[in-house]
């Protein structure tokens, strides 16, 4: 059976949003599951091409991002670009993981209750 979503055929998504829209939409129809095998892995091919143009969008636009760092004595506003590194997790952190809830001590470990 033929692909029913070749490169050559498919146009490229204009914009983040269209890529990202259309990831979306692929998706939801292979949670649906109501395509056939060959379908659904022409679909989910598509949609790992979708990814990674979103991807490179998203590093595309990280690039022009520039931080302002200050104002000059005209009230020009001083930008430097944006260093992506900087954010990048340190050694021994979990970028976007939250602690857990703290956990109770008993009475006796804080000290009260004892004699």
């Amino acid at each position: 059976m033929p692909d029913p979503c070749p490169d050559d055929t498919v146009a490229a998504p204009q914009s983040f949003e269209e890529a990202l829209g259309e990831l979306q939409a692929i998706t939801h129809r292979l949670e649906d599951g109501s395509q056939g095998l060959e379908a659904s892995l022409a679909e989910f091919e598509r949609g790992v091409r979708l990814l990674r143009t979103c991807y490179q969008l998203l590093e595309s636009a990280e690039q022009r991002i520039e931080q302002l760092v200050g104002i000059d004595a005209d009230g020009q506003t001083q930008t430097a670009p944006f260093d992506a590194a900087a954010t990048a997790a340190q050694p021994g952190q979990t970028a976007g993981k939250r602690r857990g809830p703290a956990t109770r001590k008993s009475q006796a470990e804080i000290g009260f209750g004892s004699d």
